[in-house]
């Protein structure tokens, strides 16, 4: 997401860190660059205009201009005003004074709010909370057999109605009795939608509301859409009073227009976006790790919350000694690449890292799914005493371990390459290395916010 406009943007920084110093001329030309570099990446044209106006009046500074490192005075105000624009803090999830707390989930149809229901229930499932689900998209039966389908994959409760259970508002009672019975906390109520905004929709949702007084009322958009989600979005918070968004498909949406102009537009915040279709795919929205992403910075915090969520304290405190005490064997290496599968698609991960010096051009790689099931075949037709001391590994011992893997020799020596890259750099991120010594003092608020 938002590789587009990071290139362009990082392109714009290279050119001021090389001009000898900065003046109110080349600043323009940067500010202009940086103001096509948003309206390509389908930023909302009033957004980008008040961003340019932002970014120009604290730039021109006479302190800006004469600064030591000039350029990285305008990074810096880049990226606040970024993290302004997205809505400077994460805003996290209300609660009710008393239990159950009622999120309503509404949309168009199509884009995406059964699934993000589900998402969004697993989600509070893991983070010390006890959804239970309920379709009240009386129209039509699909929809809320697909949502009693992910219920059920998810093990999580759904209420299902009683046959004289036939409008929104029945279903909804019925799901707030069942959740005050079963001790949930949390109801989620996945809508009706319609292709286009009508009336009748809209008449359906405010009753519902008035009904339920919900604590949340989620918009779900389309980050494909662009300014067309920021539109409906805009629309249903003028109509119904929408207290935040489920951006969804970010992973495919290389531009982020919509996340960039939906807080600018709607004065809602970004709550949470779907960056994938497995059910973890899904994560709460930070308007400075995303700012820093878009800045080729890197977004380690998140990188550090998927492993945390994936291994276990043990498996990482034995991994860090390993690394330390410079023990990180191919066995391992083998081990940590199946580990990755877990963490979700690789050019994501790589996407979290930091684009600058070695790694600067690591989000661009592609990697082939299969290329890990073929490095498990190499290091499993390696001995224990290879895996353990790769120096000893000559030319013989390569064309055996080729031969009995079903590989080239080259693609042998790509992977004994490849353990002494990932050796060296994560060695750097843990323990000894100045980033290890950083992000091991960092603490990482995992709960459910006020």
């Amino acid at each position: 997401m938002f590789d587009n406009l990071s290139d362009k943007l990082q392109r714009v920084f290279k050119n001021l860190r090389g001009e000898g110093k900065l003046s109110a001329e080349n600043m323009e030309v940067a500010l202009k660059e940086i103001r096509l570099a948003l309206l390509e990446a389908d930023v909302h044209f009033k957004v980008a205009k008040q961003f340019i106006e932002a970014v120009k009046e604290k730039a021109m500074g006479q302190e800006v201009l004469t600064a030591l490192s000039p350029a990285q005075q305008v990074v810096k105000i880049v990226r606040d005003e970024m993290v302004k624009m997205l809505g400077q803090h994460q805003a996290r999830l209300r609660t009710a004074n008393e239990p159950p707390s009622v999120y309503m989930i509404v949309g168009l149809q199509g884009s995406g709010k059964t699934t993000s229901t589900g998402k969004l229930a697993r989600w509070l499932s893991k983070n010390g909370h006890s959804p239970i689900m309920v379709s009240v998209d009386v129209y039509r039966p699909a929809a809320r057999k697909q949502l009693s389908v992910l219920a059920h994959d998810l093990k999580l409760p759904i209420y299902e109605g009683a046959p004289e259970e036939t409008k929104p508002a029945e279903l909804a009672r019925g799901a707030r009795k069942e959740a005050v019975q079963t001790g949930r906390d949390v109801i989620l109520v996945d809508t009706a939608g319609r292709l286009h905004i009508d009336d009748q929709l809209m008449t359906e949702l405010t009753e519902l509301k008035e009904q339920l007084n919900p604590v949340e009322i989620l918009f779900v958009a389309d980050a494909m859409t662009g300014q067309d989600a920021v539109k409906s979005a805009d629309e249903f918070h003028k109509r119904l009073g929408i207290t935040g968004v489920i951006l969804t498909k970010m992973d495919g949406d290389a531009r982020g227009g919509a996340a960039l102009s939906i807080r600018a537009v709607t004065g809602q915040p970004l709550k949470f976006v779907g960056v994938g279709e497995k059910p973890d795919a899904f994560e709460p929205f930070h308007p400075d790790r995303v700012a820093q992403r878009i800045l080729g910075m890197g977004d380690m915090l998140s990188l550090i919350e998927k492993v945390e969520e994936t291994y276990g304290q043990k498996e990482q405190e034995e991994m860090q000694r390993k690394l330390i005490e410079d023990e990180f064997s191919l066995g391992d290496f083998r081990d940590q690449m199946k580990q990755l599968r877990k963490l979700g698609p690789l050019e994501s991960i790589l996407g979290m890292m930091p684009q600058l010096g070695p790694l600067k051009d690591l989000k661009n790689a592609k990697i082939d799914e299969k290329e890990i099931t073929r490095l498990v075949a190499i290091v499993d037709s390696m001995t224990q005493r290879e895996r353990n001391n790769h120096m000893i590994i000559n030319g013989a011992r390569r064309r055996r371990i080729a031969k009995g893997s079903g590989t080239s020799v080259q693609e042998v020596n790509n992977l004994l390459k490849q353990y002494a890259q990932m050796r060296k750099m994560m060695k750097s991120f843990t323990g000894g290395g100045f980033l290890g010594k950083r992000l091991g003092k960092l603490k990482l608020p995992m709960g459910f916010g006020s």
